[in-house]
C-alpha cells in the first residue's frame, strides 16, 4: 500500500496557481513550485503528473475562480453594459494581487520555448474561445437592435479583447486601477449606437 498524500489538492492547485500567475509557465521552477506547496517533487509528480499537467489544472482552477466576472457580464442587458462588466472586472483581478498582477491567461506563456509551445496553444485556444463567446453576445444585440445594423460584431469583439490584453500587461507593469479605470472609460465613449 502507497502512502497517502500529505497536502490538500486545493491548496496545493492554488499555491501552485499563484506562482504561475506571478512568473508564467516557463518562469516557475520546479523549486518555486515545491517550495509554494510545501511539498518534495516525487509527492507534486505523483499528484500532478508533469508541470505542464499542473499548469493546465491551476489555469482551468483560475478560470473557475477568478474570471467569474465574464459569464456574469454576458447577462447585462445591452452591449455597453456587457463591455463594461468585463472590462470593469478585468481591471480589478489585474490589480487585485500584488504580487500577481495581471492574467494568468495573458502572462502564463506569451512567449515560450518549443517545449511550452503546448500550454502556450492553450492559452491561446482560450482566448479565442472567450473572444467567440463575446462575438456571440455581441450578435444577439445586433440582433435585438441595441448595436447599429452595420456593426461588424467580430471586429468589436477583437477590440475589446485587445483592450482587456492590454490592460493586463500594462497591469503587470505596474498601471494603477485608475489608470485602467481611465482607458475603459475612453473605451466605453468610442462604442457604437444605434
Amino acid at each position: 500500500m502507497g502512502r497517502q498524500r500529505e497536502f490538500d489538492l486545493d491548496e496545493a492547485l492554488d499555491a501552485a496557481l499563484c506562482v504561475f500567475w506571478s512568473k508564467g509557465y516557463e518562469g516557475a521552477s520546479y523549486t518555486d513550485l515545491t517550495q509554494a506547496i510545501g511539498v518534495e517533487r516525487p509527492a507534486l509528480y505523483s499528484a500532478f503528473g508533469n508541470k505542464e499537467a499542473l499548469f493546465l489544472r491551476a489555469l482551468e482552477r483560475y478560470y473557475g475562480h477568478y474570471l467569474d466576472f465574464f459569464p456574469a457580464a454576458l447577462e447585462q442587458p445591452t452591449s455597453k453594459e456587457v463591455v463594461a462588466h468585463i472590462l470593469r472586472g478585468a481591471a480589478d483581478l489585474n490589480t487585485r494581487y500584488q504580487d500577481h498582477k495581471g492574467c494568468l491567461g495573458i502572462h502564463g506563456a506569451l512567449a515560450c520555448s518549443d517545449d511550452g509551445e503546448p500550454v502556450q496553444r492553450a492559452l491561446v485556444d482560450a482566448r479565442a474561445g472567450g473572444e467567440k463567446i463575446l462575438r456571440e453576445r455581441l450578435e444577439r444585440a445586433k440582433e435585438e437592435g441595441d448595436l447599429p445594423k452595420d456593426a461588424d460584431c467580430a471586429a468589436l469583439a477583437a477590440f475589446v479583447c485587445v483592450v482587456l490584453h492590454g490592460m493586463a500587461v500594462q497591469a503587470k507593469a505596474g498601471f494603477s486601477r485608475d489608470t485602467l479605470e481611465s482607458i475603459i472609460n475612453h473605451t466605453l465613449s468610442t462604442w457604437p449606437s444605434k
